[in-house]
């Protein structure tokens, strides 16, 4: 991590490593998509839909501070960028091959099912470069200083999320 923010310090970085050590303690494993339970992949696939979820909760939060027009408060919207930040670094580690379960016309639960495309894992390698940039995004929009940089910046970083949908 200090090589993508090397001014991340204190606090936010011991968390945010506890966080994702956590992460990949609980999802991390050296079994076969055919070893695993069934209900170990619904694990995973809810978590990574919790933490979108999160992540669309923070931008929601940033909406809502910038649509009170007029000077908004910095601080605050800082703040929630600087989270998406980190949980963006964590978000591709939640997509392991074996739960890419997705099949044609089959129903599914919206909660514990994948939406996510059979794309997503045949290259793997731009989805996960995609995160790490909507991360520097969100990173450049919690360290702005200017409330017309921190705009033009929460922009790209909705941009960047939309791509992916």
């Amino acid at each position: 991590m200090a090589l993508l923010y090397p001014l991340y310090s204190g606090a936010k970085v011991v968390g945010a490593v506890l966080g994702l050590s956590v992460a990949l303690l609980l999802f991390a494993s050296n079994a076969s998509a055919e070893d695993k339970a069934p209900s170990t992949l619904r694990d995973e696939i809810f978590a990574r839909k919790i933490l979108m979820d999160s992540i669309d909760e923070h931008l929601d939060a940033i909406d809502w501070i910038v649509s009170a027009g007029g000077q908004i408060d910095l601080a605050r919207a800082t703040e929630h960028a600087d989270t998406i930040s980190i949980m963006l670094l964590a978000f591709p580690h939640l997509f392991p091959p074996d739960t890419n379960q997705w099949q044609p016309n089959v129903k599914r639960d919206p909660a514990r099912d994948t939406f996510a495309s059979p794309e997503l894992w045949k290259n793997f390698s731009d989805f996960y470069r995609q995160a790490a940039a909507a991360s520097r995004l969100a990173f450049a929009a919690s360290r702005t200083k200017r409330q017309a940089d921190f705009m033009e910046k929460v922009e790209a970083l909705r941009n960047a999320c939309a791509a992916c949908h």
